[in-house]
């Protein structure tokens, strides 16, 4: 199961885990979309490719909640 962390790790931009907006590595290393893009979709932590994260909504979100762990480090 994802993680679902709740933030762009390059900006801090809040990304709920019910809404579209985030890319992933394999490693779910977490970006928002801009981010993404202006690292050609790749994850600056790996070198992986970076892909649309799906997202998780209704009872499945309610059950299986979203990470709460941030991950901006602000530098």
């Amino acid at each position: 199961m994802l993680l679902m962390h709740p933030d762009c790790e390059r900006c801090g931009r809040d990304l709920p885990a019910d809404e579209d907006g985030a890319q992933i590595c394999s490693f779910e290393c977490t970006f928002c979309t801009d981010c993404g893009d202006a690292l050609a979709s790749r994850c600056p932590n790996c070198g992986g490719m970076l892909v649309p994260r799906p997202m998780r909504v209704g009872d499945a979100l309610v059950r299986n909640p979203a990470s709460t762990e941030r991950r901006f480090t602000g530098a």
